[in-house]
């Protein structure tokens, strides 16, 4: 993904770094850093599906011979690591939270993850908050809608957002974190076909509440729906989205 490699070679993970991902979802993320040479802990606790796409990715033997021993997958938060026991792991000299703000609400939830997230860390190591753009720039946003309306119905109505201009940086300053820095980068989402792009994105977890709401069926059916405009004339589907990410520096 475009944003993970931009700040990767912004920040210039490699050997040496030692990265926490908060919500590592299915370990995409993760997979890259390591690529670069760093020791990469995940932690995730709202998919189980994703945790385990995680792990496979993830597993030394998908590694061959170049199996490695510094990556480590927790299911639960940043507390769950000294449970798991890694209470003497160096201190982490990097942290993402890579799951774009947006969803009405969900700041809260980012910021508890980054408080406790940031007594693991090294005193000034960059912390990396990220958020959809304008929404004018946002392909994905009327898309993303469906998931929220079938979820909760009677407050659907303006319940997703892409990220105000200052959303990252008020959570970071609310998590006793100091703005360093921030960018822009284009990333589409990009699918062979409608069938590819309801794999994707039910893959991403943003619509198990809606499932649960109503079934995968209607769920299936409204996002069709909505992904029609993005469907070209060869039958791809293409969606033009802008992120921003902040990078905040641990005090």
């Amino acid at each position: 993904m475009p944003l993970y490699e931009a700040v990767y070679e912004r920040l210039e993970v490699g050997t040496g770094t030692r990265l926490l991902a908060l919500g590592c979802g299915s370990g995409l993320s993760l997979l890259m850093a390591a690529s670069r040479g760093a020791a990469v802990t995940g932690v995730e606790r709202s998919s189980p599906e994703r945790l385990a796409l995680a792990r496979q990715r993830l597993l030394p033997e998908a590694w061959g011979a170049r199996a490695r021993a510094d990556v480590r997958i927790v299911d639960g938060s940043p507390e769950d690591l000294a449970a798991a026991g890694d209470a003497e792991t160096p201190a982490f000299t990097l942290v993402t939270a890579f799951e774009p703000l947006g969803w009405a609400g969900d700041s809260e939830g980012v910021g508890g993850l980054l408080r406790e997230a940031i007594p693991l860390a090294e005193r000034g190591a960059p912390v990396v908050l990220a958020g959809w753009g304008p929404p004018e720039r946002c392909a994905s946003a009327s898309v993303l809608r469906v998931a929220r309306k079938l979820a909760d119905p009677l407050r659907s109505a303006g319940s997703w957002r892409p990220a105000l201009r200052d959303d990252l940086e008020e959570v970071a300053q609310r998590s006793g974190l100091r703005p360093d820095g921030s960018g822009r980068v284009a990333c589409p989402f990009g699918y062979a076909d409608t069938d590819s792009a309801l794999k994707g994105l039910l893959s991403t977890g943003l619509f198990d509440a809606a499932i649960t709401a109503t079934d995968r069926t209607q769920v299936n059916k409204e996002l069709t729906e909505a992904l029609h405009p993005y469907v070209r004339g060869d039958g791809t589907v293409w969606m033009h989205n802008v992120f921003r990410y902040l990078i905040a520096r641990v005090p």
